[in-house]
């Protein structure tokens, strides 16, 4: 989620696309180091996967550009117009296990979204959520970090942009990986 330039840019429902090109850049920087896109009979899951009429799903639009069958994406959204497979609450919902599940949650309920879909993560399965950097700050998450601290974090050099108008806020991104069953003292860094 953008943090600023909101007002005059406001998506319908606090929706916004995020861009596929740095998705892209993140998926093929990942397989460098764990190339699990690459396996047969993957499952996936991305539990916000947006989407409507003027806008492809970016996590799917990505992975399928990058290589990966449709058939191994399950998509889910909470918003009706979503073009998602499932319309629906994640954190409400069971759709089993998966081999990863990857997307941009809603900043207010990341830990949540990273905490359920670590429980639908398969053991040794991923799960790869682009966040603010600054999601590592706050005493609310610390004990989270204690426990389940994650094994990458991907930094995105050049600023996002989740509007039309391509402006950009204030905000670093990152894509940050769980590898459910292994939780590092400290988490690898690496700049895409």
């Amino acid at each position: 989620m953008s943090s600023t330039n909101r007002s005059t840019t406001r998506h319908p429902n606090d929706y916004y696309v995020t861009p596929i090109t740095p998705i892209k850049d993140f998926l093929s920087a990942f397989s460098e180091v764990e190339n699990i896109f690459s396996l047969k009979d993957l499952s996936i899951l991305d539990p916000c996967s947006g989407g409507d009429e003027l806008n492809p799903m970016s996590y799917p639009s990505a992975l399928i550009e990058s290589g990966v069958s449709a058939c191994d994406i399950l998509t889910v959204d909470i918003r009706e117009d979503s073009l998602a497979d499932i319309k629906g609450d994640f954190l409400e919902l069971d759709q089993g296990e998966f081999d990863v599940v990857i997307s941009n949650p809603p900043f207010k309920l990341a830990k949540e979204f990273i905490e359920k879909s670590l429980q639908q993560t398969k053991e040794g399965g991923f799960v790869i959520m682009l966040l603010r950097l600054n999601f590592f700050e706050t005493k609310g998450r610390k004990p989270f970090f204690d426990k389940q601290m994650p094994k990458y974090a991907f930094v995105h050099h050049k600023r996002m942009s989740f509007t039309d108008d391509g402006k950009t806020d204030s905000v670093a991104y990152m894509h940050c990986i769980w590898e459910k069953g292994y939780y590092p003292d400290a988490t690898e860094l690496r700049i895409i």
